[in-house]
């Protein structure tokens, strides 16, 4: 199907119309308050919904909670996440009760898109999204964090419950069995 376009006028064919529009928006804006931030000395309030920069957290005993499941690596849509898990053998656990801890996390954080589909995705409660917003670095190489510089910038998060609350179900479930048909 094909449309006839209206032919321009001569005012339209001027462009005068579309220039005395732009000029009315600059005029508008030219007398309304600037409102500038002056960085380094002024911060920025980070909203409470703000997903910043991916980091890897430690429990309150200060051990590591990453048990290289994977999962955040293969949900990362710009897979910016890579895992090396330990192989058969395994990496020494920081912590009772962990199967396997990965032999290498890394984070590209140029690639990463702060979706934050690896913070929800983890079974663990391992990793979390701070409030970050400037990212700095000189290369390449130094904005690829590495496990160690995640759990130093991560740290030791407060509000990891997990295995309480799990033992807590199991106890709560133990006091309330559902009695089977004979």
């Amino acid at each position: 199907m094909i449309l006839k376009r209206k032919p321009l006028s001569w005012w339209e064919r001027l462009y005068l119309p579309a220039l005395f529009g732009g000029f009315k928006v600059t005029l508008r804006h030219f007398f309304k308050k600037k409102v500038t931030l002056e960085y380094p000395e002024e911060k920025w309030v980070v909203p409470g919904d703000y997903r910043g920069a991916p980091y890897l957290v430690k429990d309150q005993e200060g051990n590591t909670k990453c048990v290289s499941c994977q999962l955040c690596e293969f949900v990362c849509p710009p897979k910016a996440i890579k895992i090396i898990p330990p192989g058969p053998i395994g990496e020494p656990a920081d912590r009772p009760n962990a199967e396997k801890m990965p032999k290498e996390f890394e984070i590209d954080m140029l690639r990463c898109i702060f979706c934050g589909f690896c913070q929800e995705v983890c079974p663990e409660e391992a990793i979390f999204l701070m409030k970050d917003y400037s990212l700095t670095g000189t290369s390449r190489e130094e904005m690829i964090y590495n496990k160690e510089k995640l759990l130093a910038l991560g740290g030791v998060h407060a509000g990891i419950q997990k295995w309480k609350r799990k033992a807590e179900k199991a106890k709560e479930q133990q006091m309330f069995r559902v009695k089977e048909h004979e």
